[in-house]
């Protein structure tokens, strides 16, 4: 199974240089980050039309992600799921986690983020940067002990430091 990864920053801005790639590509799985749009503006069909299901978590101007894939998508989840330690609740965040079981005869699951980037150190966006990753650290290790396959791709906004 090839399982491609992609910030596209507008998925709407670059639909023609998307397709483009996927048809010359032709992954199994796609993971969009920063999306930048709706669910309901996103552009089901043009990928529809080139053989794949789609599932999205899309939020206006900034944000969301999708996942694509030639096999069916089960069980989708929206957002990451848990409670960060400062109390923030999952279902307030911004769409930036996407999750569904990929149908094949040996099942996957794959998980599309949009890690925070949470520049600079020390300010709010920081600390929600970190208490995301400690639920996507959680998460992944609720995933593990389900002991089923699955892969986290995406943009985690990491940069190394000197």
């Amino acid at each position: 199974m090839r399982i491609a990864t992609w910030n596209v920053n507008s998925v709407n801005a670059r639909l023609p240089t998307v397709l483009a790639w996927l048809e010359a590509a032709r992954p199994d799985v796609v993971g969009f980050q920063e999306i930048k749009c709706l669910d309901e503006k996103f552009p089901r069909e043009a990928f529809e039309s080139l053989g794949y299901n789609v599932e999205t978590n899309g939020q206006k101007t900034y944000n969301g992600v999708a996942l694509l894939s030639k096999y069916p998508l089960s069980d989708i989840r929206r957002g990451l799921p848990g409670v960060d330690a400062s109390g923030f609740e999952a279902e307030f965040e911004q769409a930036r986690y996407i999750e569904a079981v990929i149908e094949t005869p040996r099942p996957v699951r794959v998980g599309c983020l949009y890690l925070p980037n949470g520049n600079p150190i020390g300010t709010e966006k920081f600390a929600y940067k970190l208490a995301w990753m400690d639920r996507l650290q959680a998460h992944a290790r609720d995933l593990l002990r389900q002991e089923e396959a699955f892969t986290l791709c995406g943009d985690y906004n990491v940069i190394p430091t000197p």
